[in-house]
């Protein structure tokens, strides 16, 4: 299930490594040593060595030889033990000092200095973060996060084919819990029918997925909120049940709020839908490569202001997605940047009552010379069940 190399991928990291004069980048976060090597570890203590000119080198667990040998495009494999019967130091350390004696004869090194959000590695559930070592490692380095931020904003041809696989995972999952949702179900209950189906199904999917890891929100009627846990609440005819869903199908996202709905939809949920849904595809319309990022922020939270909710909503309209599920860009009313051809891009508007319950759609779009592609083959708005 490995990935021919994406050299127009690493070629373009290549070509901003050297407007910016670096000679190597050293890295760390599980989405940028997958977005170099295409090795997506285990717990997080694995790194690369990303030269100019030369051959990269990964460092990773001498446990997942067998994973790297066949999923990694370097050839230049250096392994360290989790375990060594000489050395009480976390195996983080000896990856710390793997990548030192690495970039030795590097001139200058980039280090992801400035990176405030990470993806998770396989094991997800207990992350591995920097250590104060790492960065004094390095004294000198130069911050290569803005390099490896405008590298990973365009997409390649076979990222977007990657990202497509996670959208149909997604939309797959969803047919599923349509069929078997009911009444009186708790929200947990129809979460653990989503998730079941993306590990269980998307692994595997189509042979070209090796692992997929499901993440969801399920929230019931009352229980939409714009940020909460999964809780108890009952499925009720009449009432949405909001999926926020993310699917990682080895390494590579999609990101999607999806509704359905037993029976037919409450008249102020229909309301609220048909206004949003307005909103929403006059966002998706303006959308267009050299359109200012600005306006889409300023044009949407004006949209919904004028529905009668103001200030909302409080999270972001729009993001990037592609080895994270939230990457920039994040346009902004305050902020500059112009939309380009090759950007993926979730889109997210959404309105909340208070006490509970309202609304938010979802999908992922390809940026193109004409406009949007939608990534997802599941519909946008409330999905009627029954």
């Amino acid at each position: 299930m490995g990935w021919p190399r994406d050299d127009a991928k690493l070629d373009r990291v290549r070509a901003l490594m050297a407007d910016e004069g670096l000679d190597a980048l050293v890295v760390r976060a599980p989405d940028n040593v997958l977005y170099l090597t295409n090795f997506w570890g285990m717990k997080g203590y694995d790194a690369c060595v990303f030269p100019r000119e030369g051959e990269p080198v990964l460092i990773c667990l001498e446990a997942s030889a067998e994973d790297a040998e066949r999923m990694a495009w370097p050839e230049d494999v250096r392994f360290i033990r989790g375990y060594h019967a000489e050395d009480p130091r976390p195996p983080l350390s000896r990856t710390l000092d793997a990548a030192v004696e690495a970039a030795r004869g590097h001139g200058r090194v980039g280090l992801e200095l400035s990176l405030g959000t990470q993806a998770s590695d396989r094991m997800v559930g207990e992350p591995t973060t920097f250590t104060k070592a790492w960065f004094d490692a390095f004294p000198d380095a130069a911050d290569a996060t803005p390099l490896l931020v405008r590298a990973r904003s365009v997409k390649t041809a076979q990222e977007v084919e990657r990202m497509r696989l996670a959208n149909e995972i997604a939309a797959a999952a969803m047919d599923h819990v349509r069929e078997h949702i009911r009444p009186f179900m708790k929200e947990a209950e129809v979460a653990a029918l989503w998730q079941g189906y993306v590990h269980g199904a998307g692994t595997g999917w189509r042979g070209k997925v090796e692992l997929a890891l499901p993440f969801s929100l399920i929230w019931a009627g009352p229980g939409i909120k714009t940020f909460t846990a999964t809780g108890d609440l009952p499925v009720r005819e009449g009432e949405p049940v909001l999926f926020e869903t993310w699917v990682c199908a080895d390494g590579y996202w999609a990101d999607h709020t999806k509704n359905l709905v037993v029976g037919e939809l409450r008249d102020d949920y229909a309301r609220l839908e048909r206004s949003l849904m307005d909103v929403y595809l006059q966002a998706l319309d303006s959308i267009r490569p050299g359109a200012p990022m600005a306006e889409l922020d300023r044009s949407v939270r004006a949209g919904i202001e004028e529905m009668g909710y103001p200030g909302q909503p409080t999270h972001p309209i729009c993001h990037g997605i592609g080895a994270r599920a939230h990457e920039p860009p994040y346009p902004h009313q305050a902020g500059g940047g112009e939309f380009a051809e090759g950007m993926v891009l979730a889109v997210e508007p959404g309105c909340y009552w208070e006490g509970g319950g309202g609304l938010r759609v979802e999908d992922n779009f390809l940026v193109t010379a004409g406009g949007l592609e939608k990534l997802s083959p599941f519909p946008d708005g409330v999905v009627r069940v029954g």
